[in-house]
């Protein structure tokens, strides 16, 4: 006999045990009252005959589709995809599938990234906004994932607190001039990291600043960043926030005969799935994805029980941080006894 290309139907599984197609649709979605023996036995039939829900009937059942939307700023920044893994993961453990959007790096291809999502009728979404803009009204639950100072944030990274742990720990080494390397001063987890690495300075240390962005504005798309006249100035450590740039920072110090870290530390943050075997391995934080994932499609999936909206964010009590973790490799060394002769002759 030939089946059907769907599988087994709920006719065919209330035919198999002498009840109802209702009474086997109630214990299949957890409704109805029907007992808890009765349930557990179709439920087993029903897993030996190979039946698969349908989606799309559920969805007509309860006005839900089963699926999330995931809005990324950049999916090409390998950031990204990373986080992607850990959203999907988490809601697919929660029962959700995930639609992914790309806002390709442009705030207005972000808005429309949102309302494609919403026109294919998922119950919820999950934002990480470009460049921390407003999220602009939505017709379902929103959770956001940025900074805590993001209008509208469900979860972050502390990045305030993982700053001060590259501070802590280039203090620790002996650095005390320190030049902070970013690539965009409108963002505004670069701003919290470098907020938290100069909460966390020392008596004595002292950093400055390089926005890439401002700097390429000048001297166009991937030019110099002038490192090796600053470790002539006397900085010592340079620290980026995000492994991206200190990618780069590593690759022009080592191509200006610059050896690290026995001359210069260099830091990062998000240890990007290249950051263990680069040559020195690079010294970084790390965001723990698994756990922001989780926190994020838990709030969303509340939120679209309780069918919570409010100007299309989800609306939280307390803002969620969630530690980054310091992971310390080869990059990062004690301070070379020159640079600290060069910083009191630049004093």
């Amino acid at each position: 006999m030939a089946s059907s290309r769907s599988g087994p139907n709920l006719s065919r599984i209330a035919t198999s045990l002498g009840v109802s197609v209702a009474t086997v649709s109630n214990a299949l979605s957890g409704k109805g009252r029907v007992s808890g023996q009765l349930v557990e036995r179709i439920r087993e039939h029903a897993a030996e005959l190979g039946y698969v829900p349908s989606q799309a009937g559920r969805a007509l059942r309860t006005g839900r589709s089963g699926v999330l939307g995931l809005v990324l700023p950049d999916i090409a920044n390998p950031l990204f995809p990373k986080i992607a893994q850990a959203i999907e993961f988490a809601a697919s453990a929660a029962g959700y599938g995930v639609l992914i959007a790309d806002s390709r790096g442009d705030v207005a291809a972000q808005t429309e990234a949102i309302n494609r999502l919403v026109e294919r009728g998922v119950d919820g979404m999950v934002i990480i906004p470009r460049r921390a803009t407003r999220i602009s009204s939505a017709a379902c639950p929103i959770a956001v994932i940025d900074t805590p100072s993001t209008p509208g944030n469900t979860v972050s990274a502390d990045h305030w607190q993982g700053g001060r742990e590259i501070a802590g720990h280039l203090a620790g080494l002996g650095h005390r001039r320190i030049l902070i390397i970013g690539n965009n001063q409108e963002s505004s987890v670069q701003n919290d990291r470098v907020g938290g690495i100069r909460s966390g300075l020392h008596s004595g240390m002292h950093a400055e600043t390089l926005w890439i962005d401002k700097l390429e504005r000048d001297g166009g798309s991937g030019c110099p960043l002038g490192l090796a006249e600053r470790v002539r100035q006397g900085f010592s450590a340079f620290a980026a926030l995000s492994d991206l740039q200190a990618l780069r920072a590593l690759t022009e110090l080592q191509q200006a005969g610059v050896n690290i870290p026995a001359d210069v530390s260099v830091t990062g943050f998000d240890d990007l799935i290249w950051s263990p075997v680069v040559t020195p391995s690079l010294t970084t934080v790390r965001m723990d994805m698994d756990t922001i994932a989780g926190i994020a499609v838990s709030a969303l999936a509340d939120a679209i029980r309780a069918n919570s909206i409010r100007q299309g964010v989800l609306v939280t009590a307390e803002i969620e941080r969630v530690a980054m973790q310091l992971i310390v490799r080869q990059s990062s060394g004690p301070a070379n006894p020159a640079s600290k002769t060069s910083e009191m002759e630049n004093m």
